[in-house]
Parts: structure tokens; sequence; C-alpha cells
């Protein structure tokens, strides 16, 4: 695959994930095949003009993935690039790179603000002058759902003034052109240039791009998310928390062809006073790699809480993103994944329900082990993580249970959905579920005890189904506060 190609690649999927739509939503947009779509992100077809434009159309991407098509298919006919050489910095081939990125976050609980400062040391390794640089400012206050998120942010938009941005190369000034305003993301081209001067980036120089920004902890989500555009030589990522929020922080890493998997090295936690700093480097990044760090806080700002016998179980599982009974896609079947061509897709949607799942851990304990489906984060695919009593994590894409033993216990249950109540739900002991691995290979695998109920209550929610439907006739759930069973595993004989 060429560079130009990749990043024709990499544009089409900033926009469609940008959206929160599937490649499968993306195709019936543009009335394309879904497997056209699959094939075009992963290299294996060099797609048409149509679908470029359509894409861009569908996407509203202001002509980008157009732009990013025109280089490409130059570069596939052997033709050079006829853009405009301000553009430079959107293709490697014109010879940007960065030596340095350093980006820190950090946080105010007493005001409720994030500032983010990005810092880049950039070199023109090219043979034609660089006149500006993009940047992107994107938020997302409820990751993995964006109905909560497309409603906040067009209700209460990220407005200019409120981010305050601020930006210098070297110790100049730098003005901006908006190229994109849209209700959480701003797309803009940093000027080498103000009202007193001009100072172009030439071949063979280097400089330094400084610029930061601010967002309310009322619109920014609690992730913060680096994108690998340009090709890079070392970032550096620093979060810097209150002590007194106590943060947990973890990172994901996702590349263009590996799945989301946890940062390769650790991150480092360093305290001083009443700040605490986490830490997190790497060199010689891959082109297109997304390195995503998370967190959340064990105590948080006293304007943000409310009490918590004002709040339902329920109330708290739907202000962190899980979709409530009631709505369509609860009821409704998913489409399995057609693997390895939807890959990409597959792994999307496990790191959201992996992120779904961290938040939710960190709002209850769960002494039985608990599991989340991809429904309940409004996705109707065929895809559910369960995470074991010992915190084994298990991921299943288009599974079936195919048999059962005979034998049953009835032992109450939690829904994520409706988590004011439980019910007495009737389960088999055994069950052997046929499912696939990312590679698209059929594997069987037989869940006993606890670890079948946890399996099949999520199988169920990819089916359509409550586990009211699978109550006894004549019992109903019970309050959560009647229930004597929080903090404890299932009970099985030895």
């Amino acid at each position: 695959m060429s560079d130009e190609m990749a990043n024709f690649i990499g544009e089409l999927k900033r926009w469609r994930e940008n959206q929160g739509i599937s490649q499968s939503a993306l195709a019936k947009r543009i009335q394309y095949d879904r497997s056209y779509v699959s094939k075009v992100e992963t290299g294996q077809d060099f797609p048409a003009p149509d679908f470029a434009k359509r894409a861009d159309e569908a996407l509203s991407a202001g002509g980008a993935i157009r732009r990013a098509y025109k280089v490409a298919a130059q570069a596939a006919n052997g033709q050079p690039s006829r853009s405009d050489p301000t553009a430079a910095v959107n293709a490697h081939d014109n010879g940007l790179i960065v030596e340095l990125e350093e980006a820190e976050l950090h946080y105010d609980h007493i005001i409720g603000n994030y500032r983010a400062s990005q810092r880049r040391r950039i070199r023109n390794c090219g043979t034609a002058p660089i006149y500006r640089y993009l940047i992107r400012i994107s938020v997302d206050r409820h990751p993995g759902s964006p109905e909560y998120s497309n409603e906040l942010y067009r209700n209460d938009p990220l407005t200019w003034e409120e981010l305050n941005l601020v930006a210098h190369c070297d110790d100049e000034p730098m003005t901006w052109h908006v190229q994109h305003d849209r209700d959480a993301f701003k797309e803009l081209w940093l000027l080498f240039e103000n009202e007193e001067s001009r100072f172009p980036l030439y071949p063979g120089e280097s400089t330094v791009i400084d610029y930061s920004y601010t967002v309310g902890d009322d619109k920014w989500g609690q992730w913060f998310q680096r994108a690998i555009r340009l090709p890079t030589d070392r970032i550096v990522v620093r979060l810097d928390f209150p002590v007194e929020c106590r943060p947990n922080v973890w990172g994901m890493e996702t590349s263009m062809s590996a799945e989301a998997l946890p940062f390769r090295d650790p991150i480092q936690r360093t305290e001083s006073g009443d700040r605490v700093q986490f830490c997190w480097s790497t060199d010689n990044p891959p082109l297109h790699a997304r390195y995503r760090l998370e967190w959340r806080f064990k105590n948080h700002h006293p304007k943000d809480e409310m009490p918590t016998s004002e709040v339902l179980p329920s109330e708290r599982m739907s202000a962190i993103g899980i979709v409530q009974e009631g709505d369509p896609v609860l009821s409704g079947s998913t489409q399995p994944f057609d693997l390895p061509r939807e890959a990409d897709d597959a792994r999307r949607v496990i790191a959201e329900l992996q992120s779904a799942m961290t938040r939710v851990a960190d709002t209850h304990t769960f002494s039985k082990g608990m599991g989340i489906a991809a429904p309940q984060i409004g996705i109707p695919r065929s895809a559910a993580v369960v995470r074991a009593p010992d915190q084994t994590l298990i991921t299943l894409l288009n599974p079936t249970i195919i048999d059962q033993s005979v034998e049953t216990d009835v032992q109450y249950e939690g829904c994520l959905s409706f988590f004011d109540v439980r019910g007495k739900v009737p389960r088999p002991l055994a069950i052997h579920v046929e499912h696939v691995d990312i590679d698209g290979n059929e594997q069987i695998t037989v869940f006993e005890r606890g670890l079948a109920r946890l399996v099949a209550h999520e199988i169920d929610h990819l089916n359509g189904l409550l586990y009211r439907s699978r109550m006894l006739p004549g019992t109903q759930p019970i309050p959560v506060a009647q229930y004597r069973g929080t903090g404890q595993q299932w009970n099985y004989p030895a």
C-alpha cells in the first residue's frame, strides 16, 4: 500500500469514526455494498472517484476525503501531485516530519476545565516551503454513545470563545484559518504568519509550534487521544491532575493493522504536592496509529456530584453511556461480523465495549463478574465482552449457544440496562458456545456455572432478549434495595 493510499484510508476512517458510524452504515448512506467499504479501508481495492465523492458528502468532510483521494489517485497513476503547495502537511511524502511531539492535558477541578497544550518540533525535509499546519480539536463527553454526545453538543456547541486558542511558532504568534467548524469538532490551519510578519518553514529548517486551548469538563470526556498523521520520531503525553481526585489512568493503542491493545510500555506516575502527573512516551510510532489515554476519578469535584440517595443506579448507567430498557436497539436482532473482512469494525466495537466496561466498573463492584453487549452501547452488532470474577476478559464475536446441559439453577441477575432491580433467572449450568476470532476462525468454548450465566446473559442481548423474558411465570424483579447478594458470588455446590 502506498503512503498516499494509507493517508486516504486514514482520512476516510477518521471522518467515519468521528460520525460514530460503522462501515455498514456508511455503505448504506452512500449506496455502496458494505464489502466494498471494507475492502477500501483495508487497502484491498482502490476506490472509484464516485466513492470518494459520496463518502466526502455523507461524512460532511468538506472536501478532505476527496483531496486525499486525488493525491492517492495521482500517485497510483505515477503522476506528481498538483495540489496547493501550502497543503504540504497533508502528505508526508512532501517531507514534513515531527521530531518531537509533547502533549499535555491539565485539569483544574476547581474551575472545572481542561487545558490541552501541544508542542511540536517539526522539520521540513521536502523541497518546498510550508506556509501552514493543520490541527484538529475534537471532544466527546460520552464515548461509545454518539446519540448522547450529539444531543449535548447540539444544545451546547463548543465555541471558539471558550476554547481560547493560542498558537505560536517559536516566539511568533500565529494566526489561523478555520476549515471546519462543527458542534464538537474544529479543524483549522495554523498559518506561519501574523499581522506583522511571515515566517514560512523552508526546506532543511526546523521550528517549534506551540498551541493550547481550554474545554470545560462538562464537554470534555475522560480521554485524551493522539493520532500519528505525520512521520514522528518521538511522542510524549502527560496528564496533570489534582491528587484529591484520585485519578486512575490507562492507555490503549490502535493501528491500521492491529486491534486495540494496552500500551506496550507502562504509564509513569509522579506526585508533586497536590498534583499528580501521568507520563507516557514512545519512539517512532507507526503512521496512523492512535494512542488513547482514559481515566476515572475516584473522587469528584462537588459540583459534579449529586447525593448518592438521589441518583438511581439506572441513572448512573445512563450517564456513562449504557442504553436503557425501552430503547429499540435492545429488542432488535444484531448483525454478525463478516470476518476477517470486517475485522476493523470488530476491533473498534470491542475497544468501545472495553472502554464502557471500565466506566461501569468504576461505578459499581461486580463480585460475580460482569458483561456488556454491543446493543447496550447503541451498536446493533454481534459482539460482547465478559469479565470473570478473576478478571479474565472474554471476547465474544458472533456467539451462538449450540448445546447446553439439562441441569439448571435459578440465581438473581442484574442488567446494566435496568439496574434498579434484580431478578431470579433459570439458566443451564453449562453451555457450549460457537463463536469466531478476529480472523474468522470458528471456535467452540464450554462455559460452566457462573461464567455460563454471564455469557448466556450477553448472548441474550445479542438476540434482542432481556432477562425478564427468562424469569419463571408469576415472578417479578425486586428493587435493588431489597437484594442481599451484592458483593457476593453466586453459590454453587462444591
